[in-house]
């Protein structure tokens, strides 16, 4: 068989039928139940003909039935599509109506959202409802998830096609959310490899030695019991927080909820016996180690012995969170630089081996080309833009446009520019600087915002922090602070922020205003509200 995830979980589910596969508050689903639910999913969406290459939401929060939906969709070769819970509804119908979805699946808490928006949706054939506590009743003419599965008869395996499309739709920070486009066996396979390496495994070249690896990992007493803290509507959440650890046999382990509860998630840990956690950078590493530190000080710490690791994407992780983690438990913090477009490189962090902030090493895949498409020289102090030929999307789900600009072959090789700009330092690790679309033009100078961001959040007392530009007469644009400041703190004032960030960077990437809030804004999965910055900072001018 081909590489494709039905082909692979189908695989493991036969090798390990007993073994939990998913757990969400007190819920077991063991492997061989995993793979008949998805049976029985898959065979439903048959029966409304909903037919391969067919779209299907998924406006779930994380939960068992978001995996195995997951799974369901790959048995009927139709594409799962990430819908964010947060979405308003000409979102929603903007995101459902892109993706040419024909099912939507949901939790009862979104049903006022999803009856606000049917009319709108012509495209859709299934509404199927998942119960929540919320106590809302099921919409007319929805479908009740558990009732549809236990009259759905189960689709019989047949082996999958590695090229069926697999798409995750990015956030959309600079414009309309877009679909990227995966190959869904060489995202599989990609995910395999991470999974065993990470074990100290060879990679798999096939199912047969991913069925090996998966026992050689049970022998080890090393099977992955994963939590993914952040989002599964996310890629982090998703790939690296669930599709690593199923690729490899484990068990994926969810909390139902909309907002990060660090002393929750904490004994969720302890709970559950996780070795391995999904965050996304400081906007969850913060809280988590404040939670430690105020457990410890009070004389009851977590239990974090069963934790190996902890691996993060998507958003800085700054050096100082990372040390006062090790301090609670000695594992391995794996900050994977990447994004929807591409995996790029990593930084290990361990006791033994600090990183610093935002300092990566790269695959050899990884190139950091100049405008002229010409390899930055190591050492020179030349920014260039990160390409990445590991694993290339096909392209942007009906964006041609944007594709042939995202998706570029130089010298023979096609890459993946995603939009981050680095330096390449004398050893060949590479120092990013930040998502081009996030950079300030400010007097002829180029600043990243997540430079300012890091610089500003060593200070002691601030909690968390933004960086946005706006438009300045004698600048072009001048650089803003949006910050918060951690409770009990004395105010730190604009004058003292700037200083701060002198003492580290040049002075015209000092905030030229700083506006503290009681909280700074993100997204659930913990990246940037960079529109919310930007119409705070707008409307304190």
């Amino acid at each position: 068989m081909e590489f494709h995830f039905n082909n692979v979980w189908t695989a493991l589910s036969e090798t390990f039928p007993d073994r939990p596969a998913l757990i969400c508050e007190g819920n077991t689903v063991t492997w061989s139940q995993f793979n008949e639910r998805a049976a029985r999913l898959a065979g439903l969406f048959s029966d409304n003909g909903v037919t391969n290459g067919a779209s299907v939401g998924m406006y779930m929060l994380n939960c068992n039935e978001y995996t195995e939906a997951h799974f369901g969709c790959f048995k009927q070769s139709v594409c799962p599509v990430n819908v964010n819970y947060r979405y308003r509804a000409e979102e929603l119908i903007y995101l459902l109506d892109n993706s040419d979805a024909e099912v939507v699946i949901y939790h009862a808490s979104y049903a006022p959202r999803i009856a606000e928006i049917r009319d709108s949706l012509p495209k859709i054939k299934l509404y199927i409802q998942v119960e929540d506590e919320s106590g809302n009743p099921l919409l007319e003419g929805a479908l009740d998830y558990e009732t549809a599965l236990a009259d759905s008869t189960p689709l019989p395996f047949t082996p999958s096609a590695y090229d069926d499309r697999y798409m995750l739709y990015t956030g959309g920070t600079t414009g309309m959310p877009k679909g990227v486009m995966y190959d869904n066996g060489a995202l599989a396979h990609w995910l395999c490899i991470g999974g065993y390496t990470s074990r100290g495994l060879p990679p798999p070249t096939s199912i047969d030695e991913v069925l090996a690896g998966a026992k050689a990992i049970t022998e080890m007493g090393a099977v992955h019991r994963s939590l993914p803290a952040c989002p599964q509507m996310h890629g982090t959440g998703m790939w690296i927080g669930t599709m690593v650890a199923l690729n490899c046999g484990g068990t994926v382990i969810t909390q139902r909820t909309q907002h990060l509860d660090a002393d929750a998630l904490l004994q969720c840990v302890v709970d559950n016996e996780v070795s391995d956690l999904t965050i996304v950078g400081d906007a969850f590493a913060r809280p988590i180690l404040a939670a430690l530190d105020a457990a410890k000080a009070a004389g009851k710490p977590y239990d974090l012995s069963r934790v190996g690791q902890i691996a993060s994407s998507g958003v800085m992780w700054s050096s100082e969170i990372k040390e006062g983690l090790l301090e609670h438990q000695d594992m391995v913090l794996n900050d994977i630089m990447g994004s929807t477009e591409g995996s790029m490189g990593g930084s290990i962090s361990t006791r033994d081996n600090a990183a610093k902030t935002a300092k990566f090493s790269i695959a050899e895949y990884v190139k950091v080309f100049n405008e002229d498409d010409e390899p930055v020289a190591p050492g020179s102090g030349e920014m260039g833009m990160v390409a990445t030929a590991g694993i290339v999307p096909r392209g942007y789900y009906k964006d041609e446009e944007k594709s042939a600009r995202t998706f570029r072959t130089v010298n023979g090789v096609r890459y993946s520019f995603p939009g981050d700009f680095a330096t390449v330092e004398a050893d060949g690790s590479i120092t990013l600087l930040g998502r081009g679309s996030q950079c300030i033009n400010t007097g002829g100078e180029k600043v990243f915002t997540e430079e300012v961001e890091e610089s500003i959040k060593r200070h002691n007392d601030v909690e968390d922090c933004l960086v946005v530009g706006l438009p300045d007469e004698r600048l072009g644009n001048r650089v803003v602070a949006v910050y918060s400041q951690k409770p009990g703190t004395a105010p730190i004032g604009e004058d003292g922020l700037r200083e701060h960030v002198r003492s580290q960077l040049a002075g015209y990437k000092a905030p030229k205003q700083a506006i503290c809030v009681d909280v700074v804004q993100r997204a659930p999965n913990g990246k940037a509200d960079y529109k919310w910055a930007k119409a705070t900072a707008e409307a304190h001018q």
